[in-house]
């Protein structure tokens, strides 16, 4: 588990769609179209099991050992994975962040971490959710309001819910034709290897299967108007979507598998993300913010 309890919760709705998210952690607890999950909720005012909804920054995925280097100076953060020996999904989540805004359809919380000796940069960081129609738009904007130039990346963490099918019966499509093949013990980067062939070619859709998956995708395929889209289908004619843009150019899926006693597979985790794990220490994508800089990064998730 994560975190600790949320310290309050805002509601949102448009058409056919509801919305929570906590302080705690920026986190989108519960999405529903209709009454039916999009995605898997945690309980209101609970703990925030397995990341979920949680927006990863200032990096996504992991940083091996919590040390990198950057400008030539070497910075260790702390490990919060400890069996694989990582320091996973940022420094926010462990936060409460602030509301900046809140009306019917849509809330803005922001955050503003300490620096510290392991990240010394200071950074302000708002997320807003936004419901129309179409579903729910997400908008992350971070800001270096430091002296220094910082790393950063990020990513939202939702478990995606195509219908009440077990996963290994949904229809999975994922327009990447690569993946970062890690390392089985520690989920670290080795190399990029083309998906065709391989077990992880999603381009077409077809079941997950007996599939399993904790692995970034790149390679990805966008389309006219810049956008590219996971999306997952259950058997019964229900479904989930999420897309985003060219600001993410690697995308983490993973089947959610778990050992006894803990609940199997509940969800689909897709996270569009800046950049692939450990870019903290192999530099591919990492987003070098300077002192007055400010990046965004957006992405949708939608009833299918």
């Amino acid at each position: 588990m994560t975190g600790s309890l949320a310290a309050t919760e805002h509601t949102i709705r448009a058409g056919e769609y509801t919305a929570a998210v906590t302080a705690h952690a920026g986190a989108l607890r519960m999405l529903r179209h209709r009454e039916r999950d999009l995605i898997v909720p945690f309980p209101e005012g609970g703990p925030i099991p397995d990341f979920r909804g949680i927006i990863a920054a200032p990096w996504p995925n992991r940083i091996a050992d919590g040390r990198y280097a950057f400008d030539g100076t070497e910075y260790e953060v702390p490990v919060n994975e400890p069996e694989r020996g990582c320091a996973l999904h940022g420094l926010v989540f462990p936060l409460d962040w602030t509301l900046e805004s809140h009306d019917d359809s849509s809330v803005t919380l922001s955050c503003t971490p300490e620096p510290t000796a392991g990240y010394p940069h200071a950074l302000r960081i708002a997320v807003e959710y936004r419901l129309s129609e179409d579903g729910l738009n997400s908008r992350v904007t971070t800001a270096n309001i430091g002296g220094t130039a910082a790393p950063y990346g990020v990513c939202p963490h939702p478990y995606l819910v195509a219908g009440p099918a077990p996963l290994e019966e949904w229809t999975l499509e994922v327009p990447a034709g690569k993946f970062l093949e890690v390392t089985p013990d520690r989920l670290l980067p080795k190399e990029t290897r083309p998906v065709a062939g391989h077990e992880f070619d999603f381009r077409i859709p077809r079941t997950v299967g007996a599939t399993e998956i904790d692995h970034a995708f790149t390679g990805i395929t966008f389309d006219g108007g810049g956008q590219a889209r996971v999306l997952v289908r259950d058997p019964g004619g229900t479904g989930v979507g999420i897309s985003w843009d060219r600001k993410c150019q690697w995308l983490q899926i993973h089947t959610a598998d778990k050992l006894p006693p803990a609940l199997n597979r509940l969800g689909l985790a897709v996270e569009p993300m800046t950049c692939p794990p450990d870019a903290f220490n192999s530099g591919v994508d990492m987003i070098r913010l300077e002192p007055g800089a400010v990046h965004q990064a957006a992405w949708s998730i939608f009833a299918l």
